[in-house]
């Protein structure tokens, strides 16, 4: 067995059900969990009836790197979406079963040419980034990510001995759970480092297309168009419909960029064996091309952020993030004992922040925060927020 196994931590999820085991959420209120960025809105039915009449793509064994009608949608919907010049379908762009098991594989792909490879993670961080670090044998260097740097990364203060042991970057904007964005200057600072010292930078991007107001969240791409740097060398994006289409359950995605990275990367998934079946591929393309749906889904997301804070915002520290469906309110007691109570009392469930954190030197910048995911209907939603004011003015 891989020895790596061992040093897995649980998922947050396992965590937090170990942790209301026992405890009998009020019997006179409904649950509401606020716990998985499931997306709970109508997926769009224009790509629910295609993938009905595709369902004869069963009976062919789909390609690695995708059909050519699904890389051109994907290409042709990131050069709006990030004002590209070009981005190539043939080299630039690889469709993948959802980003979660892309991180993972992109990582076992990527570690390994440094002795005493790092991967660079904020903190708290998508679980995924310290598990596929962990089985690709690379050390965590984590970067505080908490109230304390106003929920962003600083790399400034990373030396040079770290940034010559990195072979991984992960960047997660819009950020998960606080929701900040990396602006052009970050970007700019970590391209060059990537240049000097040769390491990918791994853009999280599966939150993007949930903002507010009319200015979309830069991606790295973009950003790379805007620095000059047009052939994406040491730059890649992950991108997924599950959050910009509801579809989780459909399982695509992709990663852009580096042409470099993603021909090795092609030949990593092609023995993994992870190729979209063809129904997925020709909703994918609809999906893809069809932003009518995301418009809507922003403003329903609009909505209900402007409900719950309405009522929240008066009693505890909370504010609208940049972009992303999370709320990410800072507490004044621990986490565990906020969540434990608040479902026992209000029949409400959060996931405590320390769980999406790593203590470094004492601290988990998650500590006394909770992560609220605003993905259920407006009402249940506006409920939730309800009851934890309750809470909290009998505390």
């Amino acid at each position: 067995m891989n020895p790596n196994i061992h040093s897995l931590h649980p998922y947050p999820f396992q965590k937090l059900a170990e942790l209301i085991e026992g405890i009998t959420p009020n019997p006179e209120k409904p649950l509401i969990k606020l716990t998985i960025g499931e997306p709970q809105h109508d997926a769009p039915a224009i790509v629910l009836e295609t993938l009905a009449k595709s369902l004869n793509g069963i009976s062919k064994y789909p390609s690695t790197k995708g059909e050519l009608p699904l890389r051109e949608a994907i290409s042709q919907w990131a050069k709006r979406r990030f004002h590209l010049e070009q981005l190539d379908p043939d080299t630039e762009v690889l469709p993948v079963t959802g980003t979660r098991e892309a991180l993972f594989a992109i990582t076992q792909t990527l570690v390994g040419e440094k002795q005493n490879a790092l991967i660079v993670s904020p903190n708290p961080f998508y679980q995924i980034y310290e598990g596929a670090g962990i089985l690709a044998g690379a050390e965590l260097h984590f970067l505080p990510c908490g109230a304390e740097t106003h929920y962003k990364v600083n790399y400034q203060h990373l030396s040079d001995d770290i940034w010559q042991r990195c072979e991984v970057l992960f960047v997660c904007s819009p950020n998960n759970p606080s929701g900040s964005i990396t602006t052009l200057e970050e970007y700019a600072f970590l391209i060059e480092k990537a240049k000097t010292f040769n390491f990918t930078i791994v853009a999280d991007e599966c939150y993007s297309e949930i903002y507010f107001g009319e200015q979309a969240p830069l991606g790295l791409l973009e950003a790379c168009q805007i620095l000059g740097h047009k052939d994406y060398k040491h730059c890649l994006i992950f991108q997924s419909l599950s959050k910009r289409s509801n579809m989780p359950g459909l399982r695509s995605g992709f990663v852009a960029g580096d042409a470099t990275l993603l021909k090795p990367f092609l030949l990593y998934r092609t023995y993994q064996g992870c190729a979209m079946p063809i129904h997925h591929q020709d909703a994918s393309i609809v999906a893809w091309n069809d932003e009518e749906h995301v418009i809507k889904n922003r403003a329903i997301y609009t909505r209900k952020f402007d409900a719950v804070l309405d009522i929240l915002s008066a009693v505890m520290s909370v504010s609208k993030p940049e972009a992303g469906f999370y709320l990410w309110p800072k507490l004044t007691m621990t986490d565990e004992d906020f969540c434990t109570a608040l479902y026992q009392e209000e029949s409400v469930l959060v996931l405590p922040g320390s769980y999406l954190g790593r203590e470094i030197n004492g601290i988990n910048p998650g500590s006394q925060h909770v992560r609220m995911a605003l993905v259920a209907e407006e009402s249940e939603c506006v409920e939730a927020a309800k009851r934890i004011k309750d809470f909290l003015s009998h505390r």
